[in-house]
């Protein structure tokens, strides 16, 4: 069996969750369809999570991603990463428990494939999950969507 690199081990409390840092965000327009987006759960504090046999993609949503700017600068894994965009920054959170096993490297060279594709080529990291059960308390689609509406309002 070959070894595994561990880029990072997050643990989940209670509430808040346990923050991986994050410097910034993005903008940008995406367009997906509900196939795609019926498949990830969401957290309060915009990042998602697709899963596929116990691994976990992660990154950040698309509102998250048009509310802090063009992303210009990505730089992972220092705990979670960090991204600076032109007008904000803010701090990631770990939707679940688990170790951070590998990151997307080309975001280090085109940090705005978080603006341009944020559900897809945009993820940030994917980690094995410790507990898959924690996705039943994450949102799915539509509950994400009324909770975004709920804030924007």
């Amino acid at each position: 069996m070959a070894a595994r690199t561990v880029f990072c081990t997050c643990a989940r409390p209670p509430r808040p969750p346990r923050p991986w840092r994050l410097g910034a965000g993005a903008v940008g327009t995406l367009h997906t369809g509900p196939a795609l987006l019926s498949l990830r759960k969401f957290t309060e504090k915009h990042e998602w999570i697709t899963t596929e046999n116990g691994v976990g993609a992660v990154g950040i949503s698309n509102f998250a991603q048009e509310s802090l700017g063009d992303v210009v600068y990505c730089s992972l894994p220092e705990e979670f990463g960090a991204l600076e965009s032109v007008k904000a920054a803010s701090e990631l959170y770990s939707p679940l428990s688990g170790e951070g096993t590998e990151i997307n490297g080309a975001l280090t060279e085109n940090p705005g494939l978080v603006n341009k594709s944020c559900y897809e080529a945009g993820w940030l990291m994917k980690m094995t999950l410790n507990n898959p059960s924690e996705q039943d308390e994450l949102m799915s689609e539509e509950p994400y969507e009324k909770y975004v509406k709920s804030i924007e309002e």
